[in-house]
């Protein structure tokens, strides 16, 4: 294998500032990295990307901005592998224009002859399926491996054409910083290490109605189960900056105005490295999150996910870990989460995560397949 190399451009919603899209794009990385390694291939990876420098920083990669064209040409004329991956990049409830941008580089790709993967893609929701369907079917027929990361995705694609036994449902990539959690010797129910035993408890939040409905009863349910449960901490983890920040600090002050002592309510920064948000679950004991992945953070760390859901994809992944949210976005009751918080610090994290371990594990060493099928792909 001396002497072999390989350039993977990366194409996904990076340098945005998501810390659920970095630790995509964190994962898909080490996963190549790892695989890199094992072939004795010296790989090049080159991500797109809205904030080319600090992709580079975070991730010690190569970047070129996504909206460039001259940038993105280059990339791909010198690339040996496109990889679309991670995230829920071909929906069209969020923006039409997004989908057309990342059908626009598989294309592209595909005129420059270049070979094309989905990685762990969430595919959907998608409201105009007479104008999309066929695009994704083209796009994917001509891709050499595709992976989705849910039964949902999967037979939405199937649907537009796309042959089932090409299609492969593996865990989102996040699941495999897992296995880094493990390698640093902060592995599974123990978590991050704290100088006190009060049980902690992880809030994930974003603005999603705009009378803001659903922050006003995680709130409340978060003050009842402070309330029943004096010993416990709260720790406002914002995913995304700045929205995620300006949500956490909304309900911050619910929960003051329902005398909730600010001693009680941490709220976290936000980390630039998802390395960093992964520690500050895995110090956690449960984790309320409308985040998806947040959600997953917690269930690689061994943290017991309680989710407040607003898109399906948060309820596919809660199937996965033969889960149910606590309730919907748009219709939570607040005694609901208050009563899930509840029973799952009760229950407490290490009973939790040995009833999940099994699965976990696998989902964790899963995560790692297109890796290794992309590989396969190169002929390497």
């Amino acid at each position: 294998m001396d002497g072999i190399s390989r350039t993977i451009v990366v194409s996904g919603y990076y340098g945005f500032a998501n810390s659920g899209d970095e630790a995509v794009l964190h994962a898909i990385v080490a996963a190549l990295r790892d695989e890199a390694r094992e072939a004795g291939v010296a790989l090049r990876i080159v991500v797109l990307s809205g904030d080319p420098a600090e992709t580079a920083r975070l991730h010690g990669v190569e970047a070129a901005h996504r909206m460039r064209p001259l940038a993105l040409l280059g990339a791909l004329r010198r690339a040996d592998a496109l990889i679309s991956g991670g995230g829920s990049l071909l929906q069209d409830v969020t923006s039409a224009k997004s989908m057309l941008y990342y059908l626009a580089v598989l294309r592209l790709a595909r005129w420059l002859r270049v070979p094309t993967y989905i990685y762990a893609q969430g595919v959907g929701p998608i409201r105009d399926r007479v104008r999309f369907g066929p695009m994704i079917r083209s796009a994917f027929e001509a891709c050499r491996y595709v992976s989705v990361r849910d039964e949902e995705s999967k037979a939405l694609v199937a649907s537009f054409g796309v042959p089932a036994e090409r299609i492969d449902v593996v865990p989102d990539p996040v699941m495999g910083m897992g296995l880094e959690l493990a390698r640093d010797g902060a592995a599974g129910v123990r978590g991050d290490v704290r100088s006190d035993d009060a049980p902690r408890i992880g809030v994930s939040v974003r603005f999603w109605r705009g009378d803001r409905r659903e922050l006003d009863a995680i709130s409340d349910a978060l003050a009842a189960a402070l309330q029943a449960r004096p010993d416990a901490t709260l720790a406002l983890l914002p995913f995304h900056l700045p929205s995620d920040k300006q949500a956490s600090d909304y309900v911050a002050a619910k929960l003051a105005a329902a005398g909730v002592p600010a001693a009680r309510v941490e709220l976290h920064p936000g980390a630039a490295h998802p390395r960093d948000m992964l520690r500050a679950v895995a110090g956690c004991d449960a984790l309320v999150g409308m985040r998806l992945h947040s959600l997953i953070y917690a269930a690689t760390a061994g943290v017991p996910p309680i989710a407040v859901s607003y898109d399906p994809k948060i309820d596919q992944f809660m199937r996965r870990l033969g889960e149910a949210p606590a309730g919907d976005a748009d219709s939570l009751r607040p005694d609901a989460l208050t009563a899930a918080v509840l029973r799952t610090l009760e229950l407490g994290k290490a009973d939790w995560y040995r009833g999940k371990s099994a699965q976990i594990e696998e989902m964790q060493q899963n995560s790692r397949l297109p890796a290794q099928q992309i590989f396969r792909g190169l002929r390497i």
